[in-house]
């Protein structure tokens, strides 16, 4: 082996050294102080050596640079030590402050002075957790399960308590436990999954999930299982309005309800990200939307705030889903009867009349069709928009990339540039949607932007967030001012000048 060579494979695992070190300080900060580390929102929490490696290099998308494990491994230390409350911290953007702001005070001091709301506060008191019930288990709700499985750490927060479903054989409960335990598409649970047949509970990873036998909403009484004010998760689909869900507001121990589909009538519409700060105590049923409405809304946002949206039309070519048949047979839906594993299948979309709900201002300005196509799962928005004000591939392309990084959309909103990813290179995405820059086209005030989401993951990690805000449960973020905001203030100079 070369000098080279060697001392390349030596820094190598210095660096994996560094980041095997930080794996049991983070786990240790999300378990007993509800504390989430993550790298330019990319979380850490039950992350690999490798993954958090890969975490590091990200950051040179932001700054430039790669982030460098030196650095971040003494912050996470320290940040060990100061006995801190709930919080969301983004270790790099901590990291930047410090070195461009410090001003030369040690680690320790500056960290004392950022986080002065939640230093010395820790989690003293008793847990206090928010109970969830999953009403239907299949595709989304299975997903759900898994990100709130994911998401337990130390008992605080949101707490799933149980799936409600209807009976399917007299193995059911094996079989609801072996679907969560593998997936197609989302690859293996990871962790341990339990069955206590005599209680029809599954435990997985130390989370006990009461499996209820039920079709009706109205009549299941979840305080005999010490359920409390829980939040119940529509996954079914069955019902869309306020007198159908409703029906879940009568069965005891259940405060609110939330339906994973776009709502009818007055029902809020709520797109996190967007709308979701008019969420009231007072709601007792809202919607998450459409996987589509999630994943365009807050494209369509950025561009509208920035160039103004005249009209448009959003084509989007959609995964089949479990509503196709698989071989041509009869279904009470135009076209949808014909095969989805051999077909191309043209249909309709609510998804550009349900924006108008999280964006008013659009309202009457969208026109939508779908596509079905056979592959199980991420889909591609195409938006065919006329705008106010005229721009470029470029200038917008970069303004959607700021957006990506620095806005209040960030979890909602990424951005890649590549010639060569395909679908399958979203899978697991935890954005809402991811605007493919290489695609952009824009002629003056002609612009058509090509976004991919995963119609199941991404989705479902809206839904979680908008759980989250339900019950009030959202961490503080931190820091509350640094680079983001200097960026942001740079970037709005650069568009109106």
């Amino acid at each position: 082996m070369s000098h080279t060579s060697d001392c390349s494979l030596n820094a190598w695992m210095d660096r994996e050294a560094f980041a095997e070190a930080m794996i049991p300080v983070i786990g240790r900060l999300y378990r007993e102080n509800n504390v989430v580390i993550s790298i330019h929102g990319r979380s850490l929490v039950n992350r690999s050596t490798m993954q958090i490696l890969k975490a590091h290099r990200f950051a040179r998308r932001i700054s430039g640079d790669e982030l460098l494990l030196e650095e971040t491994a003494p912050l996470l230390n320290t940040l060990a030590q100061l006995e801190l409350g709930s919080a969301s911290i983004d270790i790099a953007r901590l990291n930047q402050k410090f070195k461009a702001k410090g001003g030369g005070a040690a680690l320790e001091d500056f960290l004392r002075t950022e986080l002065t709301d939640i230093v010395g506060r820790g989690l003293r008191s008793e847990r206090t957790s928010t109970d969830v019930v999953l009403y239907g288990f299949g595709r989304i709700g299975r997903l759900v399960a898994r990100l709130l499985i994911e998401k337990a750490g130390g008992g605080h927060g949101l707490r799933l308590r149980a799936v409600v479903v209807r009976r399917g054989s007299d193995n059911d409960l094996a079989k609801r436990a072996s679907l969560l335990r593998r997936d197609s598409v989302h690859g293996p649970f990871e962790g341990s999954i339990r069955v206590d047949e005599a209680s029809n509970t599954i435990t997985a990873n130390g989370v006990r999930i009461q499996v209820i036998y039920s079709d009706d909403p109205a009549s299941i009484d979840y305080t005999a299982y010490g359920i409390q004010d829980a939040v119940v998760v529509d996954n079914t689909g069955r019902w869309r309005d306020e007198q159908g869900l409703s029906q879940h507001l009568r069965s005891k121990g259940v405060a609110r309800v939330l339906l994973t589909a776009p709502g009818k009538g007055s029902l809020k519409n709520i797109v996190h990200g967007i709308n979701h700060a008019s969420i009231e105590d007072s709601d007792r049923i809202i919607t998450a939307a459409s996987c589509t409405t999630n994943a365009i809304a807050p494209v369509l946002k950025a561009v509208n705030d920035r160039f103004g949206v005249v009209h448009g039309h959003v084509e989007t070519v959609h995964s089949f889903t479990n509503d196709q048949n698989l071989i041509d047979n009869f279904h009470k839906g135009d076209r949808r009867g014909r095969s989805a594993a051999l077909n191309m299948v043209l249909t309709e979309t609510g998804a550009a009349t349900a924006v108008a709900k999280a964006l008013p201002e659009l309202a009457d300005k969208l026109t939508g069709s779908s596509i079905r196509v056979p592959t199980p799962d991420v889909s591609i928005a195409i938006l065919n928009l006329t705008l106010t004000a005229g721009t470029t591939k470029q200038e917008v392309n970069t303004y959607l990339r700021e957006m990506s990084l620095y806005s209040g959309m960030r979890r909602q909103i990424d951005y890649i540039e590549s010639s060569e990813v395909v679908s399958t290179d979203f899978v697991g995405s935890r954005h809402a949607g991811i605007v493919d820059g290489l695609a952009t086209l824009s002629t003056g005030k002609n612009l058509i932007l090509y976004v991919w989401y995963d119609n199941e993951f991404g989705y479902s990690c809206q839904v979680v967030r908008i759980l989250e805000e339900m019950a009030g449960v959202s961490r503080q973020s931190f820091p509350t001012t640094d680079v983001v905001e200097e960026a942001m203030s740079v970037l709005a100079a650069v568009g109106s000048a």
